[in-house]
């Protein structure tokens, strides 16, 4: 074999040759060490923090000053334009979707107002805007505790360490409408000195104590799902004092949380037609996230609503937070690799079975609550209603366990179906046993179906002066929420002059 300097004696233009393509090469190395370099250097320096930010800062753009890419992803909560088959980001009237919903909630607030939820940016709004939370003109007037606060703000863990855990929970919510107004955000998940995920809102802590679990044992993977169990999931207001509790103490199935709550009797409201005491699910999407194959898999709620980026030589968390449909190329494929339509349709085929079976659920839980006021109206007994409506009771738990989570049916599609089915097993149970005292205090002719064709025929039917509730919303919101939120800056004015 010829050496190098040989080939170039014979051939002097293989010399020019490698002499370029050396230059070319150093030059292509000089370029990828510099990128390393600056790519590194930008890792480093991109979360050292210009301000130091105490634990109880509610306001998200001070702690946006220190971590912008989380910051400005996180704002884009507030985007409404995604839509899916079922859901979305956009504020849906889901009463006026499915006016079944009214019946089913007759004599609850849910039957004045139930939108789709939007993204975090809007908690605050939504709150103050619903019909749901009234029209108190007063800090002492209105029905809803303070405790539903909880879920909405930064400015509550800031309260909950001024006043104590069950003072805050106490008394009226509108008496806290002037400081619990920045909408949820950094501080409601992250240790202000390491930017460690936290948990913020005791309940959660507290329904871990009961089970003789320690939390601070989480691993980094746990917590990326346990900050949203913080308020994604079961609870209720506990005795007088309306505190916030997890009824987790018998387990987090359907089964053992109606029977944490028949142990103590409790209900969250009597229904307005069939007068039987009622369980209301809030959003158990934790629970029956577990349930399903990828919470058995080690996933967390993270992986798929807020997955990893990479900009430069950083990668972080992207803070916006959504259905992973409208990202499936940076959530399902990292793991799944079939094709976006393909994976995209295999979501919407559990969402479609499940939803055609909450809807016969839905049906003949409206039958069973019309057939038992017809009872009732007829002359039966309490003692003759007693199994009936601890049968309605139970079928709406087991639907509003599934329909209340708007992810379940993805979540964990064959619990879904378990718990529907049983629900429709217990609603058919209770109609025979209607069509008994029905018939025994001499009504034989079929209950007509009432004509719930629309939300405003149905809330009619359920007695609700819609016009009436509107009205005195529209006032609340042009007169008190303005107060509220003038406060609330004359006080965060203050706060930052005192800290500079």
């Amino acid at each position: 074999m010829k050496s190098i300097t040989q080939i170039i004696k014979e051939k002097p233009y293989m010399g020019w040759l490698l002499f370029f393509a050396t230059v070319i090469i150093v030059f292509l190395l000089g370029l990828l060490a510099s990128s390393i370099i600056e790519r590194r250097a930008e890792a480093i320096y991109a979360y050292k923090p210009s301000k130091i930010i105490s634990q109880w800062e509610p306001r998200n753009d001070i702690w946006g000053g220190n971590f912008q890419r989380e910051y400005e992803t996180y704002l884009k909560t507030a985007d409404t334009s995604f839509r899916s088959m079922y859901n979305g980001n956009a504020q849906i009237d889901m009463l006026e979707l499915d006016p079944k919903l009214v019946v089913l909630w007759a004599g609850y607030p849910f039957s004045k107002d139930y939108s789709q939820p939007r993204g975090h940016f809007y908690a605050i709004d939504d709150i103050r805007n619903t019909l749901r939370t009234e029209a108190p003109m007063d800090s002492k007037a209105g029905k809803m505790p303070n405790t539903c606060w909880t879920c909405k703000s930064p400015d509550v863990p800031r309260m909950m360490n001024k006043e104590g855990i069950s003072m805050f929970y106490k008394g009226n919510w509108a008496s806290k409408g002037h400081e619990i107004v920045n909408f949820i955000g950094c501080a409601d998940c992250h240790d202000a000195k390491t930017m460690n995920l936290r948990i913020s809102r005791p309940a959660l802590i507290e329904a871990f104590e009961r089970q003789g679990k320690d939390i601070t044992k989480s691993t980094q993977q746990e917590m990326r799902s346990l900050v949203c169990a913080q308020c994604h999931v079961e609870y209720y207001f506990k005795g007088d004092g309306k505190y916030l509790t997890f009824p987790w103490d018998k387990g987090t199935d359907v089964d053992s949380v109606e029977s944490y709550y028949d142990s103590y009797d409790f209900s969250d409201w009597k229904h307005g037609l069939s007068r039987a005491p009622m369980l209301k699910a809030q959003h158990p999407d934790f629970e029956i996230f577990k349930m399903g194959i990828h919470g058995q898999r080690g996933l967390a709620c993270a992986d798929c609503h807020m997955p990893y980026r990479s900009e430069g030589g950083v990668k972080f968390t992207d803070h916006h937070i959504q259905s992973p449909l409208n990202n499936i190329a940076n959530t399902c494929q990292v793991c799944h690799r079939e094709s976006e339509e393909t994976l995209r349709n295999n979501v919407y085929e559990r969402q479609k079975k499940v939803s055609f079976i909450r809807d016969k659920a839905e049906e003949f839980l409206v039958r069973a609550h019309v057939e038992a006021k017809a009872a009732w109206d007829a002359g039966a007994s309490e003692t003759e209603m007693k199994p009936v409506l601890t049968l309605i009771r139970h079928a709406q738990w087991r639907w509003d366990y599934t329909a209340a989570g708007h992810g379940n049916a993805f979540h964990a599609p064959l619990e879904s179906m378990k718990m529907l089915s049983t629900s429709m097993e217990k609603s058919q149970e209770a109609r025979l046993l209607l069509s008994r005292i029905l018939a025994s205090h001499g009504v034989t002719k079929v209950i007509d179906y009432p004509d719930i064709s629309t939300k405003a025929k149905a809330q009619k039917y359920i007695g609700l002066d819609m016009e009436k509730l509107i009205k005195e919303k529209q006032e609340f919101k042009n007169k008190v929420i303005p107060e509220w939120i003038k406060k609330a800056k004359i006080r965060e004015d203050k706060y930052s002059s005192e800290k500079l």
